[in-house]
C-alpha cells in the first residue's frame, strides 16, 4: 500500500521551481469551452492521498492567472464607448447622388470602387464607356445596385429651381397690368420721333445721325390713369436680333411706315417678326405732313402682306399721324388702350418679381447697368436676383425718368446698377430668396448653356415632320431668299399648288438678296428652315445657323427644290394605315374556361397566328367581330405564336360568340408614309 511520488506531466526540459498547485475549486481542463457539468470528471483518489500536481511554464502560468481572474460586471468599452453601441450601428442607405448625368470616374469615387472595375462592369452590360464618359440616371440606377448602392436623381431644371425659390403670395388675385408696346419700322421712318411725340420728351437730339444708339423703355400715360410701357428698338439691320427679342416680350406692336416712302425691306422684316410672335399690330402711317404722302398706297402694300386695314374690312388698325407736328398722337394712345383692354393683360404683384432684361451695358462711373422690364410680381431694393447667368443683390434701382426708387411692379421698366458682369439682352430676371438660391440658378443656367453648344438637328428638313402647328392643319415654315423678286413669286406660287387640306408650306418671310442673320433668327423663332435660290449665306449667318440649329437649303434648279419640299410635306402628312394579313385559322371546337370565357380550338390553315396580332372573326363570309388576342395556347402552354399546320386554343378579347366552322383571320396595321 505505499504511495508513489507524483510524476511531473509537463515537458522534460522544464526548469525546477515553476511548480503551481492547481486550485481545487476550479480544476484546469483541456475543454475550457464546455460547461462544468459536461466536462469529463477525474476520479477522486483514496482518502488521504495527495492530488497530483501539474507543472506549467512561466507563459502558461500567466495565461492561467488571467483565466482565473474574477470577471467584472461592467460592460466592456472601447475608447469609453459601450461595446453594444459599436456592434449595432444605425442603418444608413448607401446612396449615389446623380445630377442628371455623372462621369464614370465620379460615380466610381462615390461608390468607393476603382474606375476600371466600374468600366469593366459597364462593358459587360454592353455599355462601352471611357473614364470621362457621362452616364445618364437610368444607366446609373441599373448599375449602382450591383455594388450595393441606390441611385438618387437630385437634378433640378431651371424652371424647377425657380418654382422652389419663388416666394410671396403666389395664389393672389391677378390685377390689370400696363401693356408693353414695341415700336418697329424702317430706319428713317420716324420711330423715335413718334415715341418722342408720345412721351413728350426730346430724345432724338442727343442721337448721332438720328439713329437710336441703345434700347430704351419708357412709361407713358394713356389717359384715365392708364399707363403703357414703350420699348424703342433700333431700325437698322444690325439690330434685327434686338427687334426679334422685343417682339417676344411685347403685347402690342406699333409699326411705323412713312406715308411718302412706303414699305421697305426692314418694314417687311418687322411684319414677319410680329406675325411669328403672334402680337397684334397697330400701323402708324407717319409723315402725313409731307407733300407726297399717300396713305392709300400704304394700305394697299399692307394688304399684300396680309395686314388688311379696318376700313377695308380687315382687322389691322391704321392711324395716320405726323410725329413732327404732334398730329394723331392721341388717336394712337386710344387704340393702344382699346387693344390692351381686349387682351385683358393681368399679373400678380404680390409674388417675387420676374422680368426680362431689355438691354445691358457698361457705363463709365456706374459700372454694369441692366434695363429690366418687370412682367410678374414686385422687385424691391436689397433683394437677391439672378439675370441669366449673373447673380447679385440690387444695390440701387432707377425708373425711366432717372429717379431712385425702392420698388417696382408688373409692367414697369427699371434700371439696376452694379451687376457683377454684363447680362445678355433677352435674359430672364428673377428675384430669389437668398444669395445661395440665386447662385444655384445661375450655375444651372450656365451648365445648360454649355450643353446647348452641342449642335442638334431639330430644325433640319429631314426631321421637319415633327413640327406641327396648332390645330389639325400642319405647316412647314420657310424663310425664302432669292436672287430676283420674280423667282420668289414663282416659288411661292409653286408652294401654293403643293398645299393640301392637311399640310401646306407657309412662307413666313421672303426677300431678295443673300441670307443674313435676321433670316436665321426669324427661322429659329418660327421653328422653320431657310431656303435660298441662287443666293448664299454670309459667314455670320452660317455661324448663327449652326448655333441655332437652323437648316439652310440652297438650290439653283427649281425642280430639285420642288422634290425636296414634296418629301418634307410627305413627312408632315398623316401616314396611310395599311393592313397586312398574317394568317388564318379554322375553328374546329369550342369550350368554355372559367375566368377566360369561350376558347376556340383551332387549326392554323395559313400563315401564323401571333399573340400581338389583331383578330377578325368571319362567319359565312361576313365579319362578325374584330378584337385582340386574349389567350393563345398549345395544349396547356402559353405560346407567342402558332405556325401553319398546328392546332391551338385561341381566346378573343371581350367576345364569346364563337361557333364551330368560323374562321379567324390574324392581321396587323402598319403606317406607310404618303407621297404627294
Amino acid at each position: 500500500g505505499a504511495t508513489s511520488k507524483p510524476r511531473a506531466t509537463g515537458p522534460r526540459n522544464i526548469r525546477p521551481g515553476f511548480i503551481h498547485q492547481a486550485p481545487v475549486a476550479a480544476p484546469v481542463t483541456e475543454d475550457r469551452g464546455r460547461n462544468d457539468d459536461k466536462a469529463p470528471k477525474k476520479k477522486a483518489g483514496a482518502a488521504g492521498k495527495e492530488v497530483p500536481q501539474k507543472t506549467f511554464t512561466a507563459t502558461e502560468f500567466r495565461k492561467r492567472e488571467v483565466i482565473f481572474q474574477p470577471k467584472k460586471k461592467k460592460p466592456p468599452t472601447v475608447m469609453g464607448v459601450k461595446k453594444t453601441q459599436l456592434t449595432t450601428p444605425k442603418a444608413h442607405k448607401r446612396i449615389v447622388k446623380v445630377h442628371g448625368t455623372i462621369k464614370v470616374s465620379d460615380l466610381a469615387d462615390q461608390m468607393n470602387i476603382k474606375t476600371p472595375q466600374l468600366t469593366k462592369k459597364l462593358m459587360s452590360e454592353g455599355i462601352m464607356v471611357k473614364i470621362h464618359s457621362d452616364l445618364d440616371f437610368d444607366t446609373v440606377s441599373l448599375i449602382a445596385p450591383e455594388f450595393g448602392y441606390e441611385a438618387q436623381n437630385v437634378y433640378q431644371s431651371v424652371d424647377d429651381l425657380l418654382g422652389d425659390i419663388a416666394f410671396g403670395d403666389l395664389e393672389a388675385e391677378k390685377v390689370i397690368r400696363p401693356p408693353v408696346v414695341t415700336v418697329m419700322g424702317h430706319v428713317d421712318h420716324g420711330k423715335t420721333t413718334l415715341l418722342d411725340a408720345i412721351r413728350s420728351a426730346d430724345v432724338v437730339s442727343g442721337e448721332a445721325g438720328g439713329i437710336t444708339q441703345h434700347i430704351g423703355a419708357y412709361r407713358v400715360t394713356l389717359g384715365d390713369g392708364k399707363v403703357a410701357t414703350f420699348i424703342d428698338t433700333p431700325g437698322h439691320a444690325a439690330f434685327t436680333a434686338m427687334r426679334a427679342r422685343g417682339a417676344n416680350v411685347t403685347d402690342i406692336i406699333i409699326l411705323v411706315v412713312a406715308a411718302d416712302d412706303g414699305m421697305m425691306p426692314q418694314t417687311e422684316e418687322a411684319i414677319s417678326h410680329a406675325k411669328a410672335a403672334g402680337v397684334p399690330i397697330i400701323v402708324a402711317i407717319n409723315k402725313m405732313d409731307r407733300p407726297g404722302a399717300n396713305p392709300e398706297k400704304i394700305k394697299q402694300q399692307l394688304a399684300e402682306h396680309e395686314l388688311v386695314p379696318e376700313d377695308w374690312g380687315g382687322e389691322t388698325i391704321c392711324v395716320p399721324v405726323s410725329a413732327l407736328k404732334r398730329e394723331g398722337i392721341q388717336e394712337i394712345l386710344e387704340q393702344i388702350h382699346l387693344v390692351a383692354e381686349v387682351q385683358e393683360l393681368k399679373a400678380n404683384p404680390k409674388q417675387s418679381g420676374t422680368g426680362i432684361v431689355i438691354e445691358s451695358r457698361q457705363e463709365r462711373g456706374r459700372g454694369n447697368v441692366a434695363t429690366v422690364l418687370i412682367t410678374e410680381g414686385s422687385v424691391e431694393k436689397g433683394q437677391n436676383y439672378v439675370a441669366g447667368t449673373v447673380s447679385g443683390r440690387i444695390r440701387s434701382m432707377f425708373n425711366d425718368q432717372g429717379k431712385v426708387i425702392k420698388a417696382a411692379g408688373p409692367g414697369e421698366p427699371v434700371e439696376i446698377i452694379g451687376l457683377p458682369s454684363v447680362a445678355e439682352a433677352g435674359d430672364r430676371f428673377d428675384i430669389c430668396k437668398d444669395e445661395d438660391a440665386a447662385e444655384r440658378v445661375a450655375a444651372q443656367r450656365l451648365d445648360e448653356k454649355e450643353k446647348e453648344k452641342v449642335p442638334s438637328s431639330k430644325m433640319s428638313l429631314e426631321e421637319i415632320f415633327s413640327k406641327v402647328s396648332s390645330g389639325d392643319v400642319q405647316e412647314l415654315s420657310v424663310v425664302l431668299k432669292t436672287d430676283v423678286a420674280g423667282t420668289a413669286e414663282a416659288i411661292k406660287g409653286m408652294f401654293d399648288k403643293l398645299a393640301t387640306e392637311e399640310v401646306k408650306v407657309k412662307v413666313i418671310h421672303s426677300g431678295v438678296g443673300g441670307i443674313g442673320e435676321s433670316d436665321i433668327l426669324l427661322a429659329s423663332t418660327a421653328n422653320g428652315i431657310v431656303i435660298g435660290f441662287n443666293v448664299r449665306p454670309d459667314n455670320s449667318a452660317q455661324r448663327l445657323a449652326k448655333e441655332k440649329c437652323v437648316d439652310i437649303k440652297m438650290y439653283s434648279v427649281i425642280y430639285h427644290l420642288t422634290d425636296d419640299i414634296k418629301k418634307a410635306m410627305s413627312g408632315l402628312l398623316r401616314p396611310d394605315i395599311v393592313e397586312k394579313s398574317m394568317g388564318r385559322a379554322e375553328v374546329r371546337e369550342t369550350f368554355t374556361v372559367p375566368k377566360m370565357g369561350m376558347i376556340a380550338g383551332c387549326s392554323v390553315t395559313d400563315g401564323k397566328i401571333s399573340r400581338a396580332d389583331l383578330l377578325r372573326l368571319i362567319r359565312d363570309g361576313k365579319v362578325v367581330y374584330e378584337g385582340r388576342v386574349s389567350s393563345l395556347r398549345r395544349f396547356k402552354d402559353d405560346v407567342k405564336e402558332v405556325a401553319n399546320g398546328y392546332e391551338c386554343g385561341i381566346g378573343i378579347e371581350n367576345f364569346n360568340d364563337i361557333k364551330v366552322g368560323d374562321e379567324i383571320e390574324a392581321f396587323v396595321k402598319e403606317e406607310v408614309a404618303r407621297e404627294l
